[in-house]
């Protein structure tokens, strides 16, 4: 015979060892559900002031993308962001991030944006002079209720897009 507690210790276990088989199921079935959603970046204009010469801070920028095949049943949300690329002068690689959004709801994944930058964008150097022209892509991370994060590609400038020079006013 069996007491009490060694019965509810066995019982607990069992329930324990399905639960983890039925997370480890779904995490996988996440890999099964691909969608490789495409859109457009645009840049309509970039202005570089002179107090910040280091900073773009007035991009404007027109972004038309349908995200909707990226939510499944595991989609718990999706961050968006948009990076811009460039190598500065001195031939380092940089990537910032010059916009994000998130998307918690399949209804919300269709994304229209035209406006400015949310966050500044600045180079550690005193001038974006002899910097590089810059690629702008439209990023995405999928987050799920159970599983790993997997990221991707949404839209990217089909050519780069060079820095004008300085300005003494941002309008």
């Amino acid at each position: 015979m069996h007491s009490f507690i060694s019965r509810v210790n066995n019982v607990s276990a069992l329930f324990s060892s399905v639960m983890m088989c039925l997370l480890a199921a779904i995490a996988l079935s996440s890999f099964l559900f691909t969608a490789d959603p495409k859109g457009e970046v645009h840049l309509t204009s970039i202005k570089v002031s002179i107090p910040y010469e280091s900073a773009a801070n007035n991009q404007k920028t027109r972004n038309d993308i349908y995200l909707a095949p990226l939510f499944h049943w595991n989609t718990k949300q999706l961050f968006l962001y948009l990076e811009a690329e460039y190598t500065n002068a001195k031939g380092v690689k940089n990537e910032v991030v010059i916009w994000d959004r998130i998307v918690r709801r399949k209804e919300d994944a269709v994304i229209n944006v035209i406006g400015k930058n949310k966050y500044m964008f600045r180079d550690l150097e005193s001038t974006f002079k002899n910097v590089s022209a810059a690629h702008y892509a439209l990023k995405y991370n999928v987050m799920p209720y159970v599983g790993l994060l997997t990221y991707g590609e949404a839209g990217r400038t089909v050519d780069p897009v060079a820095f004008p020079p300085s300005q003494s006013r941002v309008s």
